[in-house]
C-alpha cells in the first residue's frame, strides 16, 4: 500500500486538499482531525471543559466511533450518530485541540488510523501523521501557511456556513490552537525530517492542489 502523510496547523487547508490529492490518486482519504472532534463532542456532550477533568478512561470505553467511507466520501459516526457536521465548528476544534493532548485518546485513535492505512493506499492528514501514526509513510509533506492567511480562510469558510464569528475571533481561536498543539506533550505538532514543507500562503486553492500533487508525483516517482 502507499501512503502520503499531511501534516500541519488548523487552518491549512489539510482537509479540502488531501480530499481532492486522494480522489487525483484514486486513494482512500483519511481525515484523522475527524476522529478527534468528533471524540471532543462526545466529551462536550457530557459537560466536560477544555480542562477535561475526569474519568476520560471511562467515557472512551463507551464510545463507539466508526469511519464510513459513503459515496466515496468520508463520514464519521459517533456512538451510531452521523456527526460529520457537527464537528465542523470553533468549539469542536478547540476541543479537538484539548483530547488531542491526552495519551488515553491518542491510543483509543492509534491502531484504527493504522489498520486503514495497512488495508488501503491512503492520503491521511492530521497533526502527527509523518511524525507517530504513519512514520514509514511513503511521502510526507508538512503544509502551512502564515496564520493570518490561515484565519482569512476559516473565516470564509464559517461565514459561507452561516456562523456569526468575526476574523478576531478566528485568528485568536487559530493563535491558541497553533500554541497548544505545538506545545503539548505527546505527540506535538512538528514536521517530519523527512517531510516536505508546502508553505501556500501566496498560492491559491488551484495552486496549492497542484503543488501538493507534484510532491507526490516526484515523492512516489510518477
Amino acid at each position: 500500500m502507499i501512503n502520503v502523510a499531511i501534516d500541519g496547523p488548523a487552518g491549512a487547508g489539510k482537509s479540502s486538499l488531501s480530499r481532492l490529492l486522494a480522489n487525483k490518486l484514486e486513494y482512500i482519504y483519511v481525515d484523522t482531525g475527524a476522529l478527534y472532534r468528533a471524540v471532543g463532542l462526545k466529551f462536550s456532550n457530557l459537560g466536560f471543559t477544555t480542562e477535561l477533568v475526569g474519568d476520560i478512561a471511562a467515557v472512551l470505553a463507551d464510545t463507539a466511533l466508526d469511519i464510513r467511507f459513503i459515496d466515496g466520501a468520508q463520514r464519521v459516526f459517533l456512538d451510531g450518530n452521523d456527526v460529520s457536521d457537527d464537528i465542523r465548528t470553533p468549539a469542536a476544534s478547540m476541543m479537538a485541540s484539548a483530547v488531542s493532548a491526552k495519551p488515553e485518546v491518542r491510543a483509543f485513535l492509534l491502531d484504527m488510523q493504522r489498520n486503514i492505512a495497512k488495508r488501503n493506499n491512503v492520503v491521511m492528514d492530521g497533526r502527527d501523521i509523518g511524525t507517530v501514526v504513519l512514520p514509514d509513510a511513503d511521502v510526507k509533506i508538512f503544509l502551512t501557511a502564515d496564520v493570518k492567511v490561515r484565519a482569512e480562510r476559516r473565516l470564509k469558510e464559517l461565514l459561507e456556513k452561516g456562523e456569526k464569528v468575526t476574523f478576531e475571533e478566528v485568528l485568536e481561536d487559530m493563535k491558541v490552537r497553533d500554541y497548544n498543539d505545538s506545545h503539548r506533550d505527546i505527540a506535538p505538532l512538528k514536521q517530519a525530517d523527512d517531510a516536505v514543507l508546502a508553505d501556500t500562503s501566496d498560492l491559491d486553492f488551484e495552486g496549492s492542489l497542484e503543488l501538493l500533487c507534484s510532491i507526490v508525483q516526484k515523492g512516489i516517482g510518477a
